[in-house]
């Protein structure tokens, strides 16, 4: 007879897991299984394939391509069936970190005003990729500085990428990176945070923004900032109250954002579906309130986590549902810490900026692959 698995096992970033049963997770049998089946799907072509995405992490386990190739085969299922496929062919772990307990946040795609060429109305620009930024793994490069995730190539060396604020000033003026122009600094800082944003022309046009690189330098929380500095408090913290600070307090604003040195680039996301959400790091669409943030360095794309949080105070309703990891985020580090993708748009700006909830986090192994 095989001995039984450990009951304590260890995990990623100094985390452990803990083998549970399906039916030991509470709201397991009453989630829509085939919402997250299809989610899943959509992530398993990559995974499969082993395709190139748009930010590079830990590689998919062979088990979990395996599993991709199979749901691939069979296809969408129903609930039932979607339900029976996660249970017979993944092991479920809860994820206790080395410390304290998981935390989330959430994300959204916003939606903002912009001009393809520059106006006095619109006179920020929207940064394309720099054909001399080479992107690698943070601390990859001997000689430079750990913290680094990218570099500039001179020749045959690499040195720093200028930062947010030398960008700000100019560093990157005159190479006709130029994509569209938005209205003030605040709105194209939040759209790099969240990674895309969707920008409607004075025609009526959307044009869709994606994630296209960053200059890898690190990431400040400006909202950590604001609350040390004593402009505002945790608890007092949403999206919209951070806008409206920035906006009636220029000069703090400009100084604290400048603090945040990563700056993200984009590209025009052409041919996507108006109705599809942002293309996430693992090169699919994101579903909201099914698609997460993990962190790269641990997770693999694709790996289905169950998340349940009490986000009464942000959603109005306790959270308990199946997620599949699409994406990822320079502040998304941790074993047990999540991003939430809350859709596209004002409202659900509103509902993502809110969350910054404790979490209970399970994450789903395949079977041939589990520990």
């Amino acid at each position: 007879m095989p001995a039984a698995p450990p009951a304590i096992l260890p995990g990623p970033g100094g985390s452990s897991l803990e083998p549970l049963g399906f039916d030991e997770i509470p709201g397991w049998a009453a989630d829509d299984h085939a919402a997250a089946y299809s989610t899943f799907l959509r992530t398993c072509r990559g995974v499969a394939e082993r395709g190139a995405v748009l930010r590079p992490g830990t590689p998919a386990p062979g088990a979990l391509v395996a599993v991709c190739r199979q749901a691939l085969a069979e296809g969408e299922k129903g609930s039932s069936a979607a339900r029976a496929f996660f249970e017979n062919r993944f092991t479920a772990y809860r994820v206790r970190p080395a410390s304290g307990e998981g935390f989330l946040t959430g994300y959204y795609e916003p939606e903002m005003e912009g001009s393809l060429v520059p106006t006095q109305a619109f006179a920020v620009p929207v940064l394309a990729k720099p054909d001399d930024l080479v992107s690698f793994p943070q601390g990859g490069v001997p000689g430079l500085d750990p913290a680094l995730a990218a570099a500039r190539k001179a020749g045959d060396v690499l040195e720093p990428y200028p930062d947010r604020a030398a960008i700000w000033n100019g560093a990157l003026s005159g190479r006709g990176l130029e994509l569209l122009y938005v209205r003030d600094e605040v709105e194209l800082f939040l759209a790099q945070v969240q990674g895309s944003a969707r920008v409607r022309l004075s025609d009526g046009s959307i044009r869709r923004l994606v994630y296209a690189g960053r200059n890898g330098r690190p990431y400040t929380s400006i909202g950590k900032v604001i609350v040390s500095e004593g402009h505002m408090t945790l608890d007092e913290m949403s999206l919209e109250k951070l806008k409206a600070w920035l906006r009636a307090n220029p000069a703090d604003a400009r100084r604290i954002m400048r603090l945040n040195q990563s700056y993200v680039f984009f590209a025009f996301g052409e041919g996507m579906d108006p109705g599809a959400g942002p293309i996430g790091a693992a090169s699919v669409p994101l579903t909201p309130l099914r698609s997460i943030a993990v962190d790269r360095t641990l997770w693999s794309y694709g790996l289905p986590f169950w998340i349940d949080a009490d986000l009464t105070s942000a959603t109005g309703k306790p959270f308990a549902q199946l997620m599949i990891a699409q994406d990822t985020g320079s502040a998304i580090l941790g074993a047990a810490r999540a991003d939430i993708f809350f859709g596209s748009g004002a409202a659900a700006g509103t509902q993502a900026g809110l969350v910054r909830h404790a979490g209970r986090f399970v994450v789903l192994l395949p079977r041939e692959g589990a520990p």
